[in-house]
């Protein structure tokens, strides 16, 4: 089965970047791969990400939040993850189920156990192969992450809009789960370079490329 690879981090973090460089990588190697983003990855999940994401809906309410999430991802599981799996094609996704753990465990603090039950019914409890965690300091990631809304005319702020203090929540959440699984989550300092950054990801990857093992395991 093909490597799963998922992205992580606060917004303006610097990983949509890095997974359309990683993506362009891949596909130069003659790969076949998948790239997703949630929420989205289908027709369901854009629908519902133009909820979750708008500017309009800062009156969602969190239990709303997690449950439309967990209904976006059942669908790009269903539909998109785990047929390209089956068919041998990599799978690079912008956000997986850590980000929930982040997001609305950590940053909106629901129930951590009711988190991960929703993660595991609508990911039939499975995890991604290796996770790209950029980290950064939430001062630099929002200022950049206002920066591009504004300059882009970004529909999809509602996040932006949340305290810095939401966003040191959610990258102590990030941290948190990257602690929990060293093997799988890799963290990478988001305060680096461009080209620096997708060197060292490179570097992560190589092995995947050069014995489609991943951490040993066939």
């Amino acid at each position: 089965m093909a490597p799963f690879i998922t992205f992580e981090g606060i917004d303006g973090c610097g990983k949509s970047t890095q997974v359309q460089l990683l993506y362009s990588y891949l596909t130069n190697q003659g790969l076949k791969v998948s790239l997703l983003r949630e929420p989205g990855g289908t027709s369901v999940g854009e629908l519902i990400r133009s909820i979750l994401l708008s500017n309009e809906t800062s009156n969602l309410l969190p239990i709303s939040e997690l449950l439309l999430y967990s209904a976006a991802r059942n669908q790009n599981i269903h539909e998109n993850i785990v047929p390209a799996l089956n068919d041998g094609v990599w799978v690079l996704c912008d956000r997986f189920k850590d980000a929930t753990v982040a997001y609305q465990g950590y940053g909106l603090n629901l129930d951590l156990n009711l988190i991960k039950f929703l993660n595991d019914l609508v990911s039939q409890n499975r995890k991604p192969d290796m996770t790209i965690l950029i980290d950064i300091d939430p001062n630099i990631a929002l200022a950049r992450a206002r920066k591009r809304n504004l300059k882009n005319h970004n529909e999809e702020g509602r996040y932006e809009q949340e305290s810095l203090t939401f966003f040191h929540q959610v990258r102590k959440g990030y941290l948190e789960v990257a602690k929990k699984e060293p093997g799988r989550i890799h963290i990478i300092n988001g305060s680096q370079s461009i080209n620096k950054i997708q060197n060292e990801i490179i570097q992560l990857i190589m092995p995947l490329l050069c014995t489609g093992e991943i951490n040993g395991i066939p």
